[in-house]
């Protein structure tokens, strides 16, 4: 017989009555209308705050049109642009991605699929998990000694690549720790199910395990390079440009990685310490620049997050049918 809503509804409403005895629940009302108003509360900050930075960007995209976006940083707020912002964030979120996705991935599943149940693999999650909450000044501090001075060589010193590297680092412990979160949250019997048919440890992980947890390791990833684009402090301290960054002309791919650059945070940080005197064509300060360049930031991480929310959902799909 099938189980319809009402019935669980009736349900549900006798276990209640029960419990509380006929009476109504006057602290649990409160405390809904206490979780309720938090979320309101938290809503109108985000939203007066994003209408503010929206407000502030608004002329500089009508005064400044695609100027804005293809210019390079300048003294002057009728010429500087992000381009140079765009591009050292870019090729960050690219190192990332092909550093700590894999290496993530694969040592989220092998501690949740492989890793035998000891002390050793507890002290291990154990310092994952306090790695995923150190401060991102520390691991500045790791890419400065270690990419920056030690491995110059290799990173061309205070480049992208040093940055690209310790950004993921820093992002690393968080896609190890959501990536074994998802593989945990799949049903056990979808892998019995694998081994009653024959199928390999691997195969099962690879075919059933996988999909099924796909969804929650894009999110968590793609939160992650998220965070990576948003951070700044460990790009001060690798050496990103503050102020104006010249481009040669003729650089190739691997010059450019190995050479001086900047990125979006930091762009923010050196437009909100310049002097507020406006430009003589537009009118516009670094001030309103800082806006805009706010928001072509969040634009970026809500591309991600849109990229991620479409995989997720395939993968769901494909999940169900």
């Amino acid at each position: 017989m099938a189980v319809t809503d009402s019935t669980l509804t009736s349900t549900a409403a006798v276990v209640r009555a029960s419990l509380t005895g006929g009476k109504r629940d006057v602290k649990g009302i409160l405390f809904a209308i206490a979780l309720l108003a938090c979320l309101l509360l938290s809503m109108l900050v985000l939203t007066v705050l994003l209408w503010d930075v929206v407000a502030s960007a608004i002329p500089v995209f009508q005064k400044r049109s695609q100027g804005f976006f293809l210019n390079d940083l300048a003294s002057s707020p009728d010429k500087a642009g992000v381009s140079q912002g765009i591009w050292g964030s870019l090729m960050i979120a690219a190192i990332v991605i092909v550093l700590a996705f894999p290496v993530g991935i694969a040592a989220g599943v092998y501690l949740e699929e492989y890793a035998k149940p000891s002390r050793l693999t507890h002290f291990i999650q154990l310092n994952i998990r306090n790695l995923a909450g150190v401060p991102s000044v520390v691991y500045g501090i790791l890419g400065l000694v270690v990419f920056v001075k030690g491995l110059d060589t290799v990173t061309g010193g205070r480049s992208v690549i040093a940055a690209g590297v310790t950004m993921a680092i820093l992002v690393l412990p968080i896609i190890i720790i959501t990536t074994a979160e998802s593989v945990r949250a799949v049903p056990s019997g979808l892998r019995e199910a694998g081994y009653g048919v024959g199928a390999t440890q691997w195969e099962t992980t690879r075919h059933h395990v996988l999909p099924y947890a796909a969804p929650g390791i894009l999110t968590g990833t793609m939160l992650a390079v998220a965070r990576a684009l948003g951070e700044a402090a460990p790009l001060l301290l690798i050496g990103a440009i503050t102020g104006r960054l010249a481009t040669p002309a003729g650089q190739s791919l691997l010059e450019r990685l190995q050479g001086k650059f900047t990125a979006m945070p930091i762009v923010i940080y050196g437009w909100a310490n310049n002097p507020n005197k406006p430009g003589d064509r537009t009118g516009l300060t670094f001030e309103d620049l800082n806006s805009a360049a706010i928001v072509v930031l969040l634009g970026m991480v809500l591309v991600l997050n849109v990229a991620a929310i479409l995989l997720r959902n395939r993968f769901e799909r494909r999940r169900a049918g």
